[in-house]
């Protein structure tokens, strides 16, 4: 998959401001750094494709579309963060 385009990695740095607001989470960033991580994010994950793809196993290269394998690895690293958080995203995840 290709790098976000401009206005989505925006969306993205604005929904995140948002959610850590909702939780009145302090944020240690300026704006502008938070944006930068979000571009820097979105670079590694572009840069870094190739090296996803041959880590998962045979079959799930070869049966994932390029979409499934970006959702899957967006469900594992939102149960790292919180399996309440993955429910919201998924749904039923029991």
């Amino acid at each position: 998959m290709a790098q976000l385009p401009t206005e989505t990695r925006l969306k993205i740095w604005r929904g995140f401001m948002r959610y850590l607001s909702k939780l009145r989470e302090p944020l240690a960033l300026t704006k502008a750094e938070l944006q930068a991580a979000v571009i820097a994010t979105d670079v590694w994950i572009d840069g870094n494709a190739a090296s996803y793809n041959s880590a998962l196993p045979a079959a799930a290269q070869a049966g994932l579309t390029a979409a499934q394998k970006t959702l899957l690895f967006c469900g594992v690293a939102l149960a790292r963060v919180s399996v309440e958080l993955l429910r919201r995203v998924f749904g039923g995840v029991d």
